[in-house]
């Protein structure tokens, strides 16, 4: 019988997590507003227009492509700016595809649902609208590490949060060589 040692909390978690500096700011969410939550990323507005003609000559069809990029881009930074994203503080967070953790001045109850606004910043940045239930306060003075788990999320959200926590890990390694 070989030995298998006992399994801690810290081996048990469903998804890596990672420490990472990004524009975060949270609410809590009243409850009259709990069954409304859903996570969703900002200003995600997909826009379909049927029956468009096709361009036959490439250099227009490639020209038009590129005005439609940057009018995507503009689009964007207005919708972000408009919901408050471009001066939200940067704060220090660990993050996972479960959840988040983050220190606060501000004491919060278990069972508190949370918006949470956040900027994942990789190739391309992405804006999120999250929501998550507090599991876990601990306070030590007036600082208070809060332990939220993410609920009314998709699997689109969730997969861009682990894109991420992959993304800063590929980053920790590549600063850990130098």
């Amino acid at each position: 019988m070989s030995y298998q040692p006992e399994e801690s909390f810290e081996n048990r978690r469903e998804y890596s997590r990672v420490e990472a500096y990004v524009p975060f700011d949270v609410r809590v969410v009243p409850p009259e507003e709990h069954k409304a939550v859903w996570s969703r990323v900002s200003g995600d507005t997909t826009l379909e227009f049927a029956n468009l003609p096709e361009i036959e000559d490439k250099v227009f069809a490639e020209w038009f492509k590129m005005i439609n990029a940057k009018l995507d881009l503009i689009t964007s930074m207005l919708s972000l700016q408009k919901e408050g994203f471009s001066s939200l503080p940067v704060h220090c967070v660990t993050i996972s595809g479960g959840g988040l953790g983050f220190s606060s001045k501000k004491k919060y109850e278990m069972g508190d649902i949370l918006e949470i606004r956040m900027i994942l910043n990789m190739l391309r940045s992405v804006a999120l609208y999250v929501y998550g239930k507090i599991v876990q306060v601990r306070s030590q003075g007036e600082d208070h590490q809060v332990s939220v788990k993410y609920i009314a999320m998709d699997d689109e959200i969730r997969e861009e949060i682990i894109r991420f926590v992959f993304h800063r890990e590929r980053q920790i390694i590549r600063e850990k060589r130098r």
